[in-house]
C-alpha cells in the first residue's frame, strides 16, 4: 500500500488557555510534531496570538498553503460548524459570533474547519484512541463538566445545529448539584464541579453533627476540590470513597440512558472516570446491569479514554484526519 503523508495543523481554543498544533498524518496513523501553548486573554489578542502561532509554527518546519491539507479548530460550544462561528461559549466571554474560519483562512491561506470541543474529542478516540474501528461510539468529557460527542454509523453526529451529545444536561434528580444550569443534572453528579459541590454537602452534613472531617475544616470548605476529594479516597478515607460512589451511581444511570437510547459498542470515558477508574467502574457497571436493557448493555464496552494527556491536540488535528 502507497504510503499517505499529510501535514495537518490544529488549534485548541480553551477558556484558559490556548494551543496551536502541527501533526504528520501517516495513513492511520498521526504523530504530534510541535506545539504553542499561550493564555487565552481577550478576544482580538487572543486570535492574533493564534494566527501569529500558526505562523510561527509553519515558518520553522516550512509549511505553506501548498504542502499542509487543511486546519483543524476545536472550541467550546455554541458554535456553528457549518458556517465556522463561534456563538458566545459561556467560557469564552466576549466571543460572540466570531467568524473564526474564514480570519484564520484570509490570514493563513488553508481550508479550515471548526468543531465543537466534545465532537472533536470524540473523533480522536475514534479514529485514533479506545473506539477505533467501532462504528457506533459515545464519548464523555468528564472534567470540569459533562459533555458528548456521538459517533453513528460511523459518522459523527452533531445534530440538526450542533447540539447533539449535550448529556450533561439531563436531569437525573429533582434536586443535587447544580451543573449545566439545572440542579440534579447529570453535569451537576458527574464533573469536577459537581463532585466538589457533593463533597461540600457531604462535609457539611458530618460538620453539623459535630464530627471532624480530617482533610477539611468548616474555613476550609469553599476550596474543597474534586482533586483533593480523589486523594483523600485513594488514601482510603470513607467519606470521600463515598462521595465518588454517588458520583459513579449517577454516571452509571447517565450511561444506561445512553446505551438504551443508541445501542453503541463502546463509551469512551475521559478525565476524572480514567483517572479514577478503581475507584468508580465497579459501581457504573453495577449500576448499568441494573438499569440497562441487557440486550444493549452486554455488546457495549465503557472504556477509558486512550488519548487522555494528548487528548486536546488529537482532537483539534482529527477534525482534518481522514
Amino acid at each position: 500500500m502507497m504510503e499517505i503523508e499529510s501535514n495537518l495543523l490544529g488549534i485548541d481554543i480553551g477558556g484558559t488557555k490556548c494551543a496551536v498544533i502541527y501533526g504528520v498524518q501517516k495513513n492511520e496513523n498521526l504523530m504530534l510534531v510541535d506545539k504553542k501553548r499561550f493564555a487565552t486573554t481577550n478576544v482580538d489578542e487572543t486570535i492574533e496570538t493564534i494566527l501569529s502561532g500558526i505562523e510561527e509554527i509553519m515558518k520553522i518546519h516550512g509549511l505553506t498553503s501548498l504542502n499542509t491539507k487543511a486546519i483543524g479548530i476545536s472550541c467550546g460550544g455554541p458554535l456553528d460548524s457549518h458556517k465556522g462561528v463561534i456563538l458566545s461559549p459561556p467560557n469564552l466571554p466576549g466571543w460572540d459570533n466570531i467568524p473564526i474560519v474564514s480570519i484564520v483562512e484570509k490570514r493563513v491561506g488553508i481550508k479550515a474547519t471548526l468543531q465543537n470541543d466534545a465532537n472533536a474529542c470524540a473523533l480522536a478516540e475514534w479514529k485514533l484512541g479506545a473506539g477505533k474501528g467501532t462504528k457506533n461510539m459515545v464519548f464523555l468529557t468528564f472534567g470540569t463538566g459533562l459533555g458528548a460527542g456521538l459517533i453513528l454509523n460511523g459518522m459523527l453526529y452533531s445534530g440538526t445545529n450542533d447540539n447533539a451529545g449535550e448529556l450533561g444536561h439531563i436531569r437525573m434528580a429533582e434536586f443535587g448539584p447544580v451543573g449545566y444550569g439545572k440542579r440534579g443534572s447529570l453535569e451537576g453528579f458527574a464533573s469536577g464541579g459537581g463532585i466538589a459541590q457533593l463533597a461540600k454537602m457531604f462535609i457539611s452534613e458530618k460538620l453539623q453533627k459535630g464530627e471532624k472531617v480530617p482533610w477539611c475544616t468548616l474555613q476550609e470548605l469553599d476550596q474543597v476540590t474534586a482533586q483533593k476529594v480523589a486523594e483523600e479516597a485513594i488514601k482510603g478515607d470513607e467519606l470521600a470513597r463515598s462521595i465518588y460512589e454517588t458520583s459513579a451511581i449517577y454516571l452509571g444511570k447517565g450511561l444506561s440512558i445512553v446505551i438504551d437510547l443508541l445501542n453503541p459498542e463502546v463509551i469512551v470515558v475521559g478525565g476524572i472516570y480514567s483517572r479514577n477508574r478503581e475507584m468508580m467502574e465497579s459501581v457504573v457497571q453495577k449500576i448499568i446491569k441494573r438499569e440497562a436493557l441487557s440486550n444493549s448493555s452486554r455488546v457495549c464496552i465503557i472504556k477509558p479514554a486512550a488519548l487522555e494527556e494528548h487528548i486536546g491536540d488529537y482532537a483539534a488535528l482529527s477534525i482534518v484526519f481522514t
